[in-house]
């Protein structure tokens, strides 16, 4: 409704507030200090009520006297380079690393006789029995060796073509039994006692911890069937979810530091492995892969740890973050002219680094901006865009649209 206060009405009517709080007497004083120049400029207007295309009022530079600098905390900064620094905190999990992990399955049916590993989280080495297995078609394929071995056995190496068909058939029962799993030491005993065994053991094919046990004592299996799941957990896997406008700080083979709530105040070292290909739809993250050395296995998978990411920015143009007046629409600061005026100008932001900003366009090096209280000085831009001031105030003699910042020059490696 027309008979209400604008927000723009309002913050100027605080900032005048603001100034009288300081005596009305200072701001009496301040205007007498006034030039000729400087009166001048405050006396001048134009531009009033003139929008811009989004609709939002145009901003009109402006000019403080010290007084007024003073009064209402304004302080100036030079746009210089800086190197950025920054650290990226998330929070992951601890998982077993996909490639150290493997499932024992049977290419045979048959029985489970004895199990020698029965429980979940049980470790195991490398060749060491997991269970004794009964199967028909294992009892016939010892059979098949035992007899072409005597087979082989009977035909001198002088016959020819009768000789190597022996060895062939050797040869391929010795095959048919390593393909089924069963080791050479298991062949190589069967070959030596000439004893048919009623059970074949399965070993591990890796050292590591038992994460999945789906197989007991007495139970039929059949080809395909997986009956433990084993991983070897002294190297781990620490994955995380790092938003997008992150991601341009995550390189691989980057160092990376973990921290788990088990062992508080202690600091794991390991290295980013693998960033993943695409970003989550709904969290708008993606996910990042730390590998981690885990030794004495104290990194448990599922246990939650909290990941760091300390990245530098080359040297770079950036200003305090408290110079960017972000407006929703654009983001401006307020530049200080040869003549003492504060410009709005628009400027395109780069990434953040603590309390600093990167600038990829709308400013130059050795620029001076206003460093605090800009929020003040954004008001009275926009007050002299109505007409309006706050006590003391002066606008730009000129109508001062809000100077666009320069496209970034696209630059090709």
């Amino acid at each position: 409704m027309s008979g209400l206060p604008t927000r723009a009405t309002l913050v100027g009517l605080a900032a005048s507030l603001l100034l009288m709080g300081c005596g009305g007497e200072e701001d009496s004083a301040a205007s007498m200090d006034m030039t000729p120049e400087e009166h001048a400029r405050m006396s001048a207007g134009g531009g009033q009520g003139s929008t811009d295309s989004t609709g939002a009022m145009v901003r009109q530079a402006v000019h403080l006297t010290e007084a007024q600098e003073q009064a209402l905390g304004v302080l100036y900064t030079i746009v210089g380079t800086r190197r950025l620094e920054r650290t990226i905190r998330t929070v992951g999990r601890v998982v077993a690393a996909e490639d150290r992990i493997a499932d024992v399955t049977l290419k045979i049916d048959g029985f489970v006789e004895d199990l020698y590993v029965s429980t979940t989280g049980e470790a195991v080495r490398k060749g060491q029995p997991l269970l004794t297995l009964y199967s028909p078609e294992l009892v016939a394929a010892q059979e098949e060796l035992l007899t072409a071995k005597r087979l082989a056995e009977r035909v001198e190496a002088d016959a020819g073509e009768a000789w190597r068909s022996a060895q062939s058939m050797l040869d391929a029962s010795r095959r048919r039994l390593s393909y089924w799993d069963i080791t050479d030491e298991q062949v190589d005993r069967l070959e030596e006692t000439g004893q048919v065994t009623k059970t074949l053991t399965l070993v591990s094919p890796v050292s590591g911890i038992v994460l999945v046990k789906e197989v007991i004592e007495g139970q039929r299996v059949s080809p395909g069937s997986r009956l433990y799941r084993i991983a070897d957990l002294s190297e781990v896997w620490v994955e995380g979810d790092v938003f997008e406008q992150d991601l341009q700080f995550i390189e691989g083979n980057a160092q990376s530091h973990i921290e788990v709530s088990a062992y508080p105040g202690e600091h794991l070292m390991g290295r980013v492995s693998f960033v993943y290909p695409t970003v989550d739809v709904e969290s708008r993250a993606n996910r990042v892969r730390v590998t981690l050395p885990n030794p004495d296995l104290r990194l448990k998978p599922g246990m939650f740890a909290t990941m760091f990411f300390d990245t530098q920015l080359p040297e770079t143009m950036a200003i305090p973050l408290e110079a960017v007046l972000v407006t929703g629409e654009r983001n401006l600061v307020f530049v200080r002219d040869e003549s003492g005026m504060l410009q709005p100008r628009e400027v395109v932001l780069g990434p953040q680094a603590g309390n600093y900003v990167q600038i990829l366009a709308g400013l130059d090096r050795g620029e001076t901006i206003v460093g605090s209280a800009n929020f003040l000085v954004d008001a009275e831009s926009r007050l002299a865009s109505t007409g309006s001031r706050m006590p003391g105030m002066q606008s730009s003699s000129d109508p001062a649209d809000v100077t666009p910042a320069e496209p970034a020059e696209h630059q090709h490696d």
